[in-house]
């Protein structure tokens, strides 16, 4: 495993970490989570994401019990949650000072820990000033609840004007941005963030490296596998979406370049994310053993991720983003 520095922190996190998100809580119970954390510690990583939301909750409480039941010792790994859906009351979601407080005490007790690694906006809230976010993310780092705080899924202006009132106030500003990447989703990443990682060193732990398993190969026009997450009666409406033409054919086209490499395609696509050097971490998923043990094997393949194979990958996906003209 290859260990990286959060953005311009000094936290190591593994360059491939785990998220709950869908398996934990809705296809997976502690019993079978357990299997999966072992299978990924072994592998060497040590950064496991979560979520207030996922799974209303249940997502934390069973990563937090196989924690619990495997003995770990909570020095060794890295663990996020995210806040912004925290229940149906008018107050339990946001960013408000109220919910970011309420909603990371609630989030450390399902986890049963003392405390989080890194705490993140989940999304923007343009109801609540970014000012008051700010201040109770600091406050909650003061407090020891959390140790680094960032955001997921926010622009880059939300981003700088959050920096700005850090910067103003002496308090401390996002570390890091959790947004989605992958071969079909690059924009943000390549284009829209392009200055802060040298304005304000933003690490980021993406999301998503197999567009929710279409760049595994395993989908094809009409074809959902029994126990996949298009299977999911609330992933159907993403499934139609996602499980169209272009981007199937997308998908037949990467396939020759996985075969030449000699690798999987999830793999293809996992060391693809990785290859970038703002990816601090690439989140993946599984909700099997050998998922997980055949996800790991990713980074084994990017010395084969020379320049012209990824000519070859963009000449097929045709999804790099288009940097506009500047002025002369």
């Amino acid at each position: 495993m290859e260990y990286r520095n959060l953005g311009r922190t000094g936290l190591k996190v593994s360059a491939l970490s785990y998220g709950a998100w869908v398996s934990f809580g809705n296809q997976l119970d502690v019993k079978d989570a357990k299997v999966l954390l072992s299978r990924c510690r072994e592998a060497g990583v040590n950064f496991f994401d979560n979520a207030e939301v996922y799974a209303n909750g249940r997502a934390e409480e069973i990563m937090g019990s196989a924690i619990r039941e495997l003995g770990w010792k909570r020095s060794d790994v890295v663990i996020s949650t995210k806040l912004f859906w925290g229940g149906q009351g008018p107050n339990d979601k946001g960013l408000s000072r109220k919910h970011i407080i309420e909603g990371i005490k609630a989030s450390l007790r399902r986890l049963d820990m003392e405390y989080v690694d890194l705490l993140y906006c989940h999304r923007p809230d343009i109801s609540t000033p970014i000012e008051e976010t700010v201040r109770a993310m600091n406050w909650v780092i003061d407090q020891g609840w959390a140790f680094y705080w960032g955001t997921s899924e926010w622009s880059a202006q939300q981003i700088t004007e959050a920096w700005e009132v850090a910067h103003r106030l002496d308090l401390i500003g996002p570390a890091m941005e959790q947004p989605e990447y992958n071969l079909l989703a690059r924009e943000k990443v390549e284009l829209e963030y392009a200055p802060l990682y040298k304005s304000y060193g933003l690490g980021l732990t993406t999301w998503s490296p197999l567009a929710s398993g279409v760049l595994s190969g395993k989908y094809s026009k009409g074809n959902i596998p029994e126990g996949s997450r298009f299977a999911l009666e609330n992933y159907k409406n993403l499934a139609t979406r996602s499980l169209v033409d272009d981007i199937l054919n997308k998908v037949e086209g990467l396939k020759p370049i996985a075969t030449e490499l000699n690798v999987p395609m999830s793999q293809l696509a996992i060391a693809w994310c990785a290859a970038n050097p703002n990816v601090s971490s690439v989140i993946t998923g599984a909700t099997k053993e050998h998922q997980v043990i055949e996800n790991m094997k990713a980074l084994q393949i990017l010395p084969k991720l020379t320049p012209d194979v990824m000519e070859k990958i963009d000449a097929v996906v045709n999804s790099k983003p288009k940097r506009p003209d500047q002025y002369r």
